[in-house]
């Protein structure tokens, strides 16, 4: 007697399901099989994060900007969203734009002191006229004077450059304070930065500062002209510490102090011509 084979168990209904449209299933999802193009496609992955990192190197958009000002004889504290302050002097105005990479400050008019927040990770940059200020966390100022702007570094460090000869920069130290003329750096001076940032006390300071100097920062406080109408007197020096709410009492005092005189107009532009010689 030949043995019984071994009965089956019978499939279930999703067994039999499956077996009937296996080869179906089959066709329409076939499992990937090995091959060897897996390491080029992580080769290729990567290459295209550096590509990417490449570009954000470059990349550098403005998310956010905000624009301050000052009218004349305002002063003003701005406290910026990164803990840097700036203090605005007198008819000061600025734009802030932050970036991805960096954070940037148009100083268009007047002049302002800066106590930059450090970080490596967003230099702080202050465009001026022609003049490039750069800077990772210090106090320094910058003033737009008639025909130039002055950087002065009271603590840290900044590189100054200009638009025109990007290829030079000055390494300024503290108590050094450089002027941008005619889109060219100048020799680095020492200089008091205390007289220097008087301005934010109230102070005007001068050490035989040139007269023509010495008018464009009274310039600041004062709404009509002064107009030096005759250039041999420009440099003329004056010495003193005045207050600059008080520039109408300063410039009364000149004539008392330096061989010129005062012609007002209607209209309050003063001009300072040379004394006349007693006959």
């Amino acid at each position: 007697m030949s043995p019984t084979p071994a009965s089956t168990p019978p499939l279930s209904r999703e067994d039999e399901a499956l077996a009937r449209h296996r080869e179906e299933l089959r066709n329409r999802f076939p499992l990937p099989t090995p091959t060897p193009r897996k390491p080029r496609k992580t080769l290729g992955a990567a290459a295209l994060l550096v590509l990417m990192g490449a570009g954000l190197a470059w990349i550098n958009p403005a998310y956010h900007s905000e624009q301050f000002h000052t009218v004349i004889g305002e002063r003003r504290l701005v406290k910026l969203a990164d803990g840097s302050r700036m203090t605005l002097d007198s008819d000061t105005r600025v734009t802030v734009a932050w970036h991805l990479r960096t954070r940037h400050v148009q100083l268009e008019t007047g002049q302002a002191l800066f106590d930059v927040s450090k970080t490596k990770l967003r230099p702080f940059r202050v465009d001026a006229g022609t003049a490039q200020v750069n800077v990772l966390g210090t106090l320094f100022s910058v003033s737009h004077l008639k025909d130039a702007v002055r950087v002065t570094l009271v603590r840290g460090a900044v590189s100054v450059n200009t638009r025109a000869d990007a290829g030079r920069t000055v390494q300024l130290v503290p108590g050094q304070q450089v002027d941008v003329r005619q889109h060219q750096l100048q020799q680095p001076v020492n200089v008091d930065t205390e007289a220097a940032i008087a301005w934010k006390d109230n102070r005007l300071i001068f050490d035989r500062t040139p007269l023509a100097e010495a008018l464009g920062q009274i310039q600041r406080y004062r709404k009509p002209s002064i107009v030096l109408d005759e250039p041999s007197l420009a440099s003329l020096p004056i010495s003193g510490v005045f207050d600059n709410r008080n520039v109408e009492d300063l410039l009364s005092l000149l004539p008392s102090i330096l061989p010129l005189s005062l012609n007002t107009d209607a209209d309050g532009t003063t001009h300072v011509r040379r004394k006349a010689v007693k006959k």
